[in-house]
């Protein structure tokens, strides 16, 4: 069977079924909808985990759409085959029956708050062009047509009718009644939807908290906070025409800050056991995929790498990691795994809690990053502001937004109190690179790295003890629990040291050696380095016994002279609790 494309990128349900491309069905949200949602539901993921499709399938099934012509577009060849196909007809009659009004708030990622508004303002006006058959409908009466026009025709650059850029108290009044007008703008589009139609609307709302999250980090929260309360509030609280809405985003934010007096709000975030398959990939839907595309025996490497999500009752996998990695190894199996997810997360947090972090919040990083737990209590409702006014705020925003995951939960007094850890070996990824990225600033601004590469030169493996030992002294003995962040410690040291190149894990002999640093001229040595972790200082000596072991039998050195370089030299390096010992070990025939 001919393999399907694979949907990078893709976020527009048809797509997936005009050009064939691989899906993982979750049509059944639809039924869930119906038969379990609410007026307004509020379904809150990490990020890269379907949000947006998911709106675009719902948008699909329900939209009454039409050609140039005005005839219906018929919906029900985009779900031939698919699971909704077999809810019944009383979802079924559903299909094609329901204006929607769709808009993702995410393009409010800007600098400041008038940039942010206009583009929010920008995708409001593209919604009213999506519906401009409004425009001359004697399907309206005259009051509707006009507040429909205000928007609709409102192509004026109202940032520079006339008021001078140097008059800043003009400009600012003229934006905030801008702010103030585009507050009803959902709630006269759904009426005039509505008043044509015969139907009330469906109102799909995508990435709601982007814009709250990127003011809180740019200095315009309060601003933003203004605009998206007000707007929800005039579209979802105060909407006779409202069927019901979908808004998705990352984080819950509380009532108080953009809910207000939303008492009818369905929450779907990760602890709840409603909808909770239809965001991420399920074990047997992972599978699926990697079979489809002949990488069967990669389902554990795929397991460590990218499950270990529980929402609500079910486990599932990062869905954008496990489409990335297929993408990578269909062609070739052999491709080490990578952390996908890292490079299209907002980890700002981790970067400031890591930069900022304490000795005990230090102490906690190494022991979740070594596989350990720790247990805090969980609640829902937070506010961006609130987010570093606390170590629990911190860990809640980390737990929902997919950095942590729970192990288990049980309640004490009026809390709940949630057991975490880090989900997998991708996001464990995450925090040792921001660790290491810290450590390679403070290492950048204060530490001389020339005591170290001369002794490495001169083959002086007690030079590099001392050196090592008095930089572990200075700067990270909380971070010293695991043998994989050694490695990437002692790789920052050994980055710069000029005319070599570090390697990280290159084949060599029999295996991967943990760090070669290969000379630019072939005639100078190569230098291999092997470290092992040791909990108690009187193994320090074994550990560095089996590091020079493991360097001769898996024949490392061999390895790099078939490279082509003159010789090799290795070191058996060993750290525990601000001290470290290594010792040469020089092959007989350099």
């Amino acid at each position: 069977m001919k393999t399907k494309k694979i949907g990078i990128g893709y976020e527009n349900y048809k797509e997936f079924v005009d050009e064939n491309l691989y899906y993982v069905d979750k049509t059944l949200i639809i039924r869930d909808l119906l038969e379990k949602g609410g007026k307004v539901n509020l379904f809150t993921r990490p990020r890269r985990f379907g949000k947006t499709l998911a709106l675009s399938t719902v948008r699909t099934f329900f939209e009454a759409e039409y050609d140039r012509d005005g005839n219906p577009i018929e919906k029900q060849h985009y779900f031939e085959g698919k699971k909704i196909m077999d809810a019944g007809e009383d979802v079924l009659s559903k299909m094609g029956k329901y204006p929607v009004i769709k808009l993702s708030l995410k393009s409010a990622k800007q600098p400041n708050f008038q940039t942010a508004f206009l583009k929010l303002r920008e995708e409001i006006l593209w919604e009213y062009s999506r519906h401009a058959y409004l425009a001359h409908s004697d399907k309206l009466d005259e009051n509707s047509r006009k507040r429909f026009d205000s928007f609709y025709f409102d192509d004026v650059d109202w940032t520079a009718s006339g008021i001078p850029f140097s008059d800043r108290e003009g400009r600012k009044a003229a934006l905030s009644q801008e702010v103030g007008r585009y507050a009803t703008s959902l709630k006269t589009l759904s009426e005039c939807l509505q008043q044509y139609h015969g139907q009330n609307v469906i109102l799909l709302l995508d990435e709601y908290d982007v814009p709250l999250e990127n003011a809180f980090f740019s200095g315009f929260y309060p601003e933003m906070v203004g605009f998206i309360r007000s707007l929800f509030e005039s579209a979802l609280k105060t909407n006779d025409t409202l069927e019901f809405a979908m808004v998705t985003g990352c984080l819950r934010i509380s009532r108080e800050s953009i809910f207000t007096g939303l008492n009818h709000l369905n929450i779907c975030s990760i602890r709840t056991d409603s909808f909770d398959e239809y965001f991420g990939f399920t074990q047997e839907e992972t599978e699926g995929m990697l079979n489809h595309y002949g990488l069967s025996s990669k389902v554990e490497e795929v397991r460590k790498w990218y499950d270990g999500y529980f929402f609500g009752q079910a486990e599932v996998y990062n869905p954008w990691s496990v489409c990335k990695y297929v993408y990578d190894h269909r062609s070739n199996p052999g491709r080490l795994p990578e952390p996908y997810w890292a490079n299209t997360s907002s980890n700002q947090i981790i970067k400031d809690f890591v930069f900022q972090a304490d000795e005990d919040q230090k102490q906690t990083l190494a022991r979740l990053i070594d596989g350990g737990t720790i247990e805090r209590p969980v609640h829902e409702d937070m506010t961006y502001d609130e987010i570093d006014k606390s170590e629990d705020n911190l860990w809640n925003f980390l737990y929902f937004t997919g950095y942590m995951k729970k192990v288990s939960e049980r309640a004490n007094d009026n809390d709940i109190l949630v057991t975490m850890c880090i989900p997998n070996i991708e996001v464990r990824t995450i925090y040792k690179n921001h660790i290491v990225n810290w450590f390679n600033q403070t290492v950048r601004d204060t530490f001389d790295k020339k005591p170290l590469y001369e002794a490495i030169r001169t083959q002086d493996a007690d030079g590099i003890a001392r050196i090592v030992t008095g930089l572990l002294k200075q700067m990270i003995s909380t971070f010293d629990g695991s043998e994989s962040f050694y490695h990437g410690f002692f790789l920052a040291l050994v980055h710069g040291m000029p005319d070599y190149a570090p390697r990280s894990n290159r084949e060599a002999g029999n295996g991967r050696p943990d760090i070669i640093l290969y000379p630019e001229t072939p005639e100078d040595p190569a230098y291999i380095f092997e470290l092992k972790a040791r909990k108690k200082f009187n193994e320090m000596k074994g550990g560095v016994e089996e590091a020079l072991t493991q360097i001769s039998e898996q024949n490392y050195a061999e390895g790099v002279l078939e490279d082509g370089y003159a010789g090799s030299v290795a070191f058996g390096l060993k750290k525990k609790k601000k001290s470290c010992i290594a010792r040469l070990f020089e092959k007989s025939d350099i």
